[in-house]
């Protein structure tokens, strides 16, 4: 944030159009409203300032940090020099600060900026023969300590006040209600002003002002609020505050006596003490009404108005302030902006600045910087960057806050040239990058990949100064988020200032984080063991981190031991560290594990979550254990916890595999009812059990209506194929195959395979091999369920047997090449020739030996592309390579002397056959006959016909079918 003194956002409900009360404002508005509209800011014409035209505004000193040191005369000077660079302390105080007046020995108390050393200065002073103590130098000294939060101290200091007959006045007590409540201690700051109460004083405006502005700090707005508005009619009730609700507070340094039996001693004490004369709390002076009269507490009350949402309260009291005649501050504009310019009046907002600068009163670079806050969340950029540059036309210096915020701006939205020009003017005046912008511009780096920048400014940065682990953790985690590991790793172990300095926990953490992102769960678990040895305990955060990043990487044995580990060390896991383990335990199927994990979970007092009965339901909806899965499912509803689409849709799958219809259908009906209605895994559920038990209608019903949602997956076009198919319906299966194609889901191997598997079932071989070319063309390597699809067409497509079988074998033996072989053959099959031959060529080129299937293959599909040279080329280099040919190759050699008319090459393998030199062979007999019925030799065809069915079943003709059948023997061998 910007500021310390602006309110939060603020609602419009409550805001009226008598808002604000300025004088002659009606020009400045208009001028603003052109300006503003064409920013394209919002106006709001119910949002309006009023003037009262006798109200003036009155000059007041600036609120400006750049305020002058006062300068003191006499010996002072010299004398806190000498305080401020001697290591002798008491020899300085000994040799010049003996004489000093009151007066003297206040500013000296004052001017001590170090706690202990103000101790050591007042014991000087305590030690004087003529010391007379007083209430200023002791609240000097109260101040100080509450400051340091030396509660102890502070506490023996108040006694030994006691002790001494000085009695607090309202500066006490308001001194001690704003270290209280600057500290957290609302309560005990409160507490002070009930033992104020006591002593019969009554709050002075300072003091008032002080308790509303603990209140407003701790968010407390109806309590400041009551406490304000009380105090005007002259009550101050703080009966509600009691001691018995307070937490006794020991700051460890062995106190004998707690905060609240302090605080008991000291408001029983009080019956017995005499208020400080003049300033008791008469009757008159309680019941009289009053109003205030300095200009901080009207900024007090603006701030808390503007924080509670109460913006008209807020604009009241500046109009109160102008007609009380209070003068207004640089704060006070600036606080009114803010409340403005944060419920989006920034028209009222640009107003004000032009008021407070026509009356002189001098915007600061804070006024600034809340304008640049403003414009930066409603998201006009150039406007903020417009309030940033005008800082330096004003005569005002940036400060460190207009740096980090216009930083944090631009990197926000990763502009990267705007930000380097931003860096680039601090670097003109000397300005560095503060720490807590460093993150926030290295992130900006990484996320548009200027990892070169990001470094060289890191490595920059640490040169001159000392990384605190909180940023070296964001740092870290900026890479982490992004998976690159090894630059968070350079963060983590890069160089220190100080080397005995421990890394602290949260490094350790997003480190781990960093090693999980990017899965180097040994790196995690390496650092997660060395933490101790270099200093540094592991939190919960750390194990947690662990177990659920292990159990997310399924390395569930190192998950359990730490949760043991954890437990052992008395810190307690969180009920997601338990939910993951319990997921990761059912996702592996180890059922009885989860279910001890989640009794462990039980009997630490943790209660179980919806994550946690779902992994349960589903882990053991996909075991089939349906029994189970509902008694989980009871339990879940018994403890309150609604059953979301996952529960539901995992109970679908419990049902689907057993086939129970009804308690799936139930389900599916339950998650309609829910927002958003079935999600893709509970439709494709129910769609699969419909596919199951071959519901067409119903499955179409749901997949027809995945479609016009536009949720259908690829899943869903796989189940009604198979539905389809199943049913005989194949001329709806390849619409779904062919609808599936053009919607773009073929993205994996297994989308592929289904389609491809139903055009073979369908007989469309040639989409078969289209899609096994589109699939190798977008680098999607086919898997087992891709070649037994593609082996299923070659049978489909008529490929003889022994190939098939032979090309299977060859890919299930992991053979060289034997991918390639059978996707070759499919595309000879099927007539994609380019793709097969391209294929043969590169493995011609290569040049290394290879087996006789992928020979055959070769041939084959040079056969079938009519490239009979080249076939018989390969047939030639097989015999070269001492392959000897087989069935195999005898069929395809039959089939490429076919397509080339060279009968001879056909009659002599025929030959070969016949006379047994080839062993017999239903295959080759028929691509011999194919051969003689393609050369149109029907007889010739019918006769190898009959010498087949004499190889196969024997002899069995008469003596007249012999004598032909020599006759006829005689004719082909004359061919």
């Amino acid at each position: 944030m910007i500021r310390s003194y602006s309110s939060g956002e603020l609602g419009r409900e409550s805001f009226q159009p008598h808002i604000l009360v300025l004088p002659r404002l009606r020009t400045s508005v208009n001028f603003y409203s052109q300006m503003l509209n064409s920013r394209g800011c919002r106006f709001h014409p119910e949002f309006k300032l009023h003037c009262h035209p006798k109200t003036l505004f009155l000059p007041a000193r600036s609120s400006s940090s750049n305020v002058k040191k006062k300068r003191y005369g006499g010996v002072l000077p010299s004398i806190l020099r000498s305080l401020a660079s001697d290591k002798d302390l008491e020899k300085t105080l000994a040799s010049g600060c003996e004489n000093l007046s009151p007066k003297e020995q206040t500013v000296v108390l004052k001017e001590q900026s170090n706690c202990e050393r103000l101790i050591r200065v007042f014991e000087f002073f305590k030690s004087l023969k003529d010391y007379v103590p007083n209430v200023i130098h002791y609240n000097i000294v109260l101040r100080a300590l509450g400051r340091a939060q030396k509660w102890d101290k502070l506490r023996l200091c108040w006694i030994e006040m006691a002790k001494n007959g000085v009695l607090p006045t309202n500066n006490t007590y308001g001194m001690l209600v704003d270290v209280y409540g600057k500290a957290g201690m609302v309560k005990e700051a409160l507490l002070w002003i009930k033992h104020m109460r006591l002593r019969g004083l009554y709050p002075d405006e300072v003091t008032m002002n002080t308790v509303v502005r603990v209140l407003k700090d701790a968010r407390d707005f109806d309590r400041a609020d009551r406490f304000y508005k009380d105090w005007c009619i002259g009550r101050v009730d703080l009966n509600d505050i009691e001691l018995d609700s307070m937490i006794d507070l020991d700051n460890g340094s062995g106190s004998a006596i707690s905060f609240k039996q302090f605080l008991s001693t000291e408001l029983f004490r009080t019956g017995g003490r005499s208020p400080v004369s003049g300033t008791s709390g008469s009757p008159d002076i309680e019941s009289s009404v009053r109003k205030p009269r300095l200009t901080s507490t009207y900024n007090t009350l603006i701030d808390l108005y503007g924080k509670a949402d109460r913006l008209k309260d807020a604009a009241d009291v500046f109009a109160e302030m102008l007609k009380s005649g209070v003068a207004m501050d640089t704060i006070t504009f600036n606080t009114m902006i803010f409340t403005c310019g944060s419920h989006g009046h920034l028209l009222e907002a640009e107003s004000l600045l032009a008021k407070m600068e026509e009356r002189g009163i001098p915007p600061d670079t804070k006024t600034y910087n809340i304008f640049l806050s403003l414009y930066a969340g409603a998201g006009n950029i150039e406007a903020a960057l417009e309030y940033y540059r005008k800082i330096r036309k004003v005569g005002l210096f940036p400060d460190i806050v207009t740096h980090r915020a216009v930083l944090h701006i631009l990197c926000e939205r990763n502009m990267v040239q705007e930000a380097e020009t931003v860096i680039e003017e601090m670097e003109e005046f000397g300005i560095h990058i503060d720490e807590q912008s460093l993150p926030v511009i290295i992130k900006m780096y990484i996320a548009e990949g200027l990892l070169d920048r990001a470094k060289m400014l890191f490595e920059k940065f640490i040169l001159d100064h000392e990384l605190s682990s909180k940023t070296s953790a964001a740092i870290i985690d900026a890479y982490a988020e992004r998976g690159l590991w090894s630059e968070a790793e350079a963060v983590f172990y890069g160089k220190r200032d100080n080397p005995r300095q421990n890394r602290s926990v949260l490094e350790y953490n997003v480190m781990v984080k960093a090693y999980g992102k990017a899965e180097l769960y040994d790196k995690a678990y390496s650092l997660f063991k060395s933490m101790r040895n270099h200093g540094t305990w592991p939190d919960e955060c750390t194990y947690n981190s662990l177990i659920q990043m292990f159990s997310g990487g399924d390395l569930v044995d190192h998950a359990r031991d730490l949760l043991g580990e954890m437990r052992a060390a008395g810190l307690k896991p969180k009920c997601q560290t338990y939910s993951s383990l319990i997921a990761c335990y059912a996702r592996l199927g180890q059922l009885s594990d989860a279910v001890d994990v989640y009794q462990e979970m039980i009997s630490a007092g943790l209660k179980p979550n919806e994550v946690v009965f779902g992994s349960l339901i589903d882990g053991f909806a996909e075991t089939g254990g349906v029994e189970e899965a509902l008694q989980y499912f009871r339990m879940m509803e018994e403890s309150g916890i609604s059953a979301n689409k996952i529960v539901l849709t995992s109970l679908i799958k419990a049902y689907t595999k057993v086939g129970c219809l009804e308690g799936a259908k139930r389900a599916y009906e339950k998650i309609k009812d829910l927002e958003g209605g079935p999600d893709i895994v509970a439709s494709n559920s129910m769609l699969n059990l419909y596919a199951d038990l071959g519901m067409v209608s119903e499955a179409r019903c749901v997949f027809d209506n995945l479609k016009e949602t536009g949720s259908a997956d690829g899943f869903s076009f796989a189940a009604m194929m198979y539905l389809y198919k199943s049913m005989g319906m194949l001329d709806e299966a390849i619409d779904v195959a062919d609808e599936m194609k053009q919607s773009g889901l073929l993205r994996d191997c297994s989308s592929y395979n289904k389609v491809m598997a139903c055009y073979v079932t369908n007989g469309q071989l040639r989409g078969c091999g289209e899609l096994l070319h589109e699939m190798i063309n977008r680098k999607i390597l086919p898997d087992m369920g891709t070649f037994n699809v593609l082996l299923t067409s070659l049978k489909k497509g008529g490929i003889p047997i022994e190939a098939v079988t032979q090309l299977e074998s060859s890919y299930q033996e992991g053979k060289p090449y034997a991918r390639q072989a059978v996707i070759i053959t499919v595309f000879s099959l099927v007539g994609l020739h380019a793709y097969a031959l391209k294929s043969c060529d590169a493995i011609i080129k290569a040049e290394i030996p290879l087996e006789s299937f992928v020979y055959n293959a070769m041939i084959y599909a040079y056969g079938s592309s009519g490239q009979i040279d080249k076939a018989l080329n390969v047939f030639m280099k097989m015999k070269d390579d001492g392959l000897e040919p087989d069935i195999i190759t005898y069929i395809n050699l039959v089939s490429c002397y076919a397509k080339a008319g060279m009968l001879e090459g056909v009659k002599r393998i025929y030959s070969q056959l016949k006379f047994g030199e080839i062993e017999p062979n239903e295959s080759l007999f028929k691509a011999v006959m194919d051969a003689y019925k393609d050369a149109n030799k029907p007889d010739l065809a019918e006769l190898v016909n009959q010498e087949m069915k004499f190889a196969f079943e024997g002899p069995d003709y008469s003596e007249s079918e012999i004598e032909g059948e020599s006759k006829s023997e005689d004719i082909v061998l004359d061919l």
